[in-house]
């Protein structure tokens, strides 16, 4: 079967668009063939700093026939609606029509056959919509033509177009089509300064030998493998060993066509700032390497470019202009680094307060005060040193105003940890700096100091109940303050610190904080006193002594904890977001549901069910995330058993009895049922179990006994079983349906001592 080949010759592709433009150039060329009936065997796209190239293998010759019937009217039906049927068939008369019978009667069919193109005219057609629906995240228009309306837009300038198609045992025909001026051929070019020739190419197999024999390696994971080898290689050969940057190596292997590794060396005495710097440094401004003695795991002063070109003074030149401009940026960054020194972080602080965090949120002085408030909190339940975690979290942001950050934001937190050694801080507090940040990903490892986890909790914590009480939640796709990420930092904080904490509890207590910077802003700012507009007064809000140092005239209470003034009186209406708030009730149970939600992504990942998770939730009073996944692990190895598969069956069907007859009778079937109106053995029986069962996994979830728990629930199933077998619950007798049905509520109220099983499936 033929085959394939594109090439789109342009200058040069940004790095960082490579790969996407590789994959939207096989989607959209086979989305098309297999739209036009077109199935081929593979398609395998490729990119360079100059070239997207597509080969599709196996593509038939020419679509297939299609046969296509239409409905026309019945037989018998006026001449008006057969000529109206004829016309959009394109027959000629009703006798090229066949009759076909169905549940209504005999209509009028016509079958037409449309013979399928061949594919180079399928795909000539289609190759200059693809060219030109190109979706680049940015293109240009070049040359003459760009004055032209509708001209053609390309990410570079386009030099030219292969485009091939026939069987490997046949000379290949052309792909005939022409878009802006390029028009398609066979003919391309290698390296732009190693093989500048132009040199024509049949398919895939031939095109990439010329490539190579010409200096450009096509597949942009072979210029990774060799990348990466080449500069182990050159490495070892000197002592050392290669950092291995995977990001980088695939930009730098966006940048050449054909990899030449050298090996440049800078001054030793920029060795004196942190090695981070150094590789942040070297990584950003020159995309190079850096190497690392394998001994002692420190930086030396060596680093890996790679050249696109083999010198013909084997790249000596190259090597030294790198180097110029390396120790020019590394004198940059040492100047910074040591500039920092002189401040002291807690000397940087007064200036979060021109800062601002979220315009609703305040400044970044008043978010560090939250934080620092919450995490001396937080510290006695996470076995912290409150004075040391109050410490820390003043001074976790304090980098964020430094030289070095400001050049490299990805040391942020990193160069906390330097600057707060370098100041004699504790060791605990300076390394909360860096680690509170973390978990920054499923993949992160979480911080195991306390002071650390105070401060990572608080921020977290402070982020999401924030933005939480202003309505800014994430919604679908979008989650631009990244809330979900917090979210699990959080529960993978609790859960892997073995914490025993309440949510609930906890977002209060942050959420007095804003309550608290809220309140006093609007006290002071508009001088509230009895008599002044007041349209809101927020009772219970906030903690007592957010009046302590006011006006003694202010009337606690009469206007509450938080008196919110009129809008009309504002002179800026923005500030009537003010007015806008959550109750702290509200605000923690939606919390807790925004938590469930990525609990179950959490415990997914793990292999567990996400509806136990909907299940333990359901419970009253459920916030301790801890016990959660403990009684969810504990609630999943109980339904694995054939008791609890049998018991969860069981208790479903009370439920849907129950849940059938209140609504049919309009009322709820609470309450204990009267031991003198259990008339069967089997209802005796489980009553008498229900009530046992109840005792034992009360007192067993109370010792956080989960699995004995279960154990007590399981001796439910011969009962409920024997029950359902030999009991009728809708009997005659309304006094004895009535008891029945509360028994059965009693089974559902039973195991709600675990878990509410109707959100259970299955």
């Amino acid at each position: 079967m033929p085959d394939l080949l594109l090439e789109f010759l342009s200058e040069e592709i940004p790095a960082r668009m490579q790969a996407r433009a590789a994959d939207d150039l096989k989607k959209m060329v086979t989305d098309r063939l297999v739209a036009a009936g077109l199935v081929y065997d593979g398609a395998k796209a490729f990119a360079t700093p100059r070239r997207l190239a597509l080969s599709v293998h196996g593509v038939p010759a020419r679509q297939p026939d299609v046969k296509e019937e239409r409905k026309g009217p019945k037989v018998g039906a006026p001449e008006q609606a057969i000529a109206g049927f004829l016309r959009a068939a394109g027959l000629t008369s009703i006798d090229q029509a066949k009759v076909q019978a169905d549940k209504k009667g005999d209509f009028y069919v016509a079958v037409t056959e449309k013979a399928g193109k061949p594919a180079i005219d399928v795909l000539a057609d289609m190759m200059p919509d693809i060219v030109r629906g190109f979706p680049w995240p940015k293109s240009m228009r070049w040359g003459e033509q760009s004055a032209k309306p509708g001209s053609l837009s390309w990410v570079r300038p386009l030099h030219s177009i292969i485009a091939t198609f026939g069987p490997e045992t046949e000379e290949p025909e052309i792909v005939k089509f022409d878009v802006g001026g390029v028009v398609a051929g066979n003919e391309t070019r290698g390296h732009r300064f190693l093989a500048p020739t132009a040199f024509k190419v049949k398919r895939f197999d031939d095109y990439v030998t010329h490539l190579e024999a010409t200096k450009v390696v096509l597949d942009p994971a072979r210029r990774m493998d060799m990348i990466r080898a080449d500069a182990k290689n050159l490495a070892f050969a000197q002592g050392y060993e290669l950092v291995e940057d995977e990001g980088l190596l695939a930009e730098v292997a966006g940048l050449v066509e054909w990899p030449v590794t050298l090996m440049g060396s800078f001054d030793k005495a920029f060795l004196e700032i942190p090695g981070e710097v150094i590789r942040a440094t070297i990584r950003t401004n020159q995309k190079c390497f850096v190497l690392r003695d394998p001994q002692t795991a420190k930086l030396v002063n060596k680093f890996i470019l790679v050249s696109n070109i083999e010198a013909s003074d084997s790249g000596k030149a190259i090597v030294a202009g790198n180097e110029r401009v390396i120790r020019a940026r590394l004198s940059d960054a040492k100047f910074f680094y040591e500039t920092d020194l002189k401040t002291k972080l807690e000397d940087r602080l007064p200036k979060f307060e021109q800062i601002v965090f979220h315009e609703k949120l305040g400044t970044q002085a008043e978010r560090i005060a939250r934080i620092t408030a919450l995490a001396k909190e937080l510290a006695p339940l996470v076995k912290a040193d409150p004075k040391k975690a109050e410490r820390a979290a003043q001074l976790c942001k304090a980098d964020l105003l430094t030289e070095v950050v400001g050049e490299f934001p990805e040391l942020q937190g990193l160069m906390g940890k330097y600057y707060a050694e370098a100041q004699g801080e504790d060791e605990a507090i300076a390394h909360a700096s860096e680690d509170h940040y973390k978990p920054k990903g499923p993949d992160d490892l979480v911080p195991a100091d306390p002071v650390s986890i105070a401060v990572a909790l608080a921020d977290k914590i402070d982020t999401l109940v924030g933005f939480w009480a202003i309505d800014e939640k994430p919604t679908g796709s979008k989650d631009p303050y990244a809330l979900r990420r917090a979210a699990l930092g959080v529960i993978r904080l609790v859960l892997e610190s073995q914490l025993r904490v309440s949510a609930s509890e906890i977002f209060r207590e942050a959420y007095s904080s804003f309550l608290d910077q809220w309140g006093r802003k609007w006290l002071a700012r508009y001088r509230i006193k009895p008599g002044d507009p007041i349209v809101t007064a927020l009772t219970d809000f906030m903690p007592n002594d957010v009046f302590a140092g006011l006006d003694s005239v202010i009337e606690k209470a009469n206007a509450g904890h938080l008196l919110l003034a009129d809008p009309s009186t504002l002179s800026d209406p923005r500030e009537t977001v003010y007015l806008e708030l959550s109750s702290p009730s509200d605000l923690s149970n939606g919390l807790l549901s925004f938590f469930a939600d990525r609990l179950k992504v959490q415990l997914r990942e793990q292999g567990a069910r996400h509806d136990l998770v909907d299940a333990v939730f359901a419970l009253e009073g459920q916030d301790d995330l801890l016990m959660i996944v403990r009684r969810v692990e504990a609630l999943g190895k109980f339904l694995d058993t054939d008791d609890g598969k049998n018991l969860l069956a069981g208790v479903k069907r009370a439920s849907n009895i129950l849940r059938i007859e209140e609504k049919k009778d309009g009322k709820s079937y609470s309450g204990a049922p009267e031991a003198n109106r259990l008339v069967e053995p089997e209802e005796k029986a489980l009553a008498e179990a229900v009530a046992t069962a109840k005792m034992e996994a009360s007192a067993a979830v109370a010792k956080e006994d989960f699995a004995a728990a279960m154990t007590a629930m399981a001796k439910l199933r011969p009962f409920v079983d024997a029950f359902f077998d030999k009991v009728t619950v809708n009997a005659d007798d309304k006094a004895l349906r009535e008891n029945r049905l509360k028994l059965l509520n009693e089974i559902r109220e039973a195991t709600r001592a675990v878990a509410d099983f109707s959100k259970i499936e299955g």
